[in-house]
């Protein structure tokens, strides 16, 4: 299956790397949209489906803390796993953001084998240690 993916960042030029990483991966990707705030996100989310959210959280207009709140408070968006992706270095924000609902956090900068293993771990996938075994591999 490949999981429809929204990623929201306020730097154009993050958006094209996390959308070159996940492509490039191994992480069975569908579609991929874009938002630079939470606000662009919600309307996004108005009109297409997505599996997961991968999102910033110091962004203009909507942070990520704005939009963690908005989403869980929606029954249509609830249950939509959110990962973000940030430079935040303080704990205590990050597990404010855990506590209001995002599933997980990946720091900046990253590796695409990252990416990979956490996301396919939220959505149940198999994830093997060094991401270097495929399905199917009789070895």
């Amino acid at each position: 299956m490949a999981y429809n993916i929204l990623i929201v960042d306020d730097s154009n030029s993050m958006r094209k790397v996390i959308r070159k990483v996940l492509q490039i991966s191994g992480f069975k990707v569908g579609e991929i949209f874009e938002a630079s705030n939470g606000e662009e996100a919600l309307k996004v989310l108005n009109s297409k489906w997505v599996d997961i959210i991968l999102s910033d959280i110091h962004m203009p207009v909507m942070d990520g803390y704005q939009f963690l709140s908005e989403l869980r408070r929606r029954e249509e968006f609830k249950d939509i796993p959110v990962v973000l992706i940030t430079t935040e270095g303080d704990e205590n924000k990050l597990q404010k953001a855990m506590s209001m609902g995002a599933q997980g956090y990946i720091r900046k900068p990253f590796e695409p084998d990252q990416i990979r293993e956490y996301l396919k771990g939220i959505m149940g996938e198999p994830v093997y240690a060094m991401g270097g075994i495929d399905e199917g591999s009789d070895f």
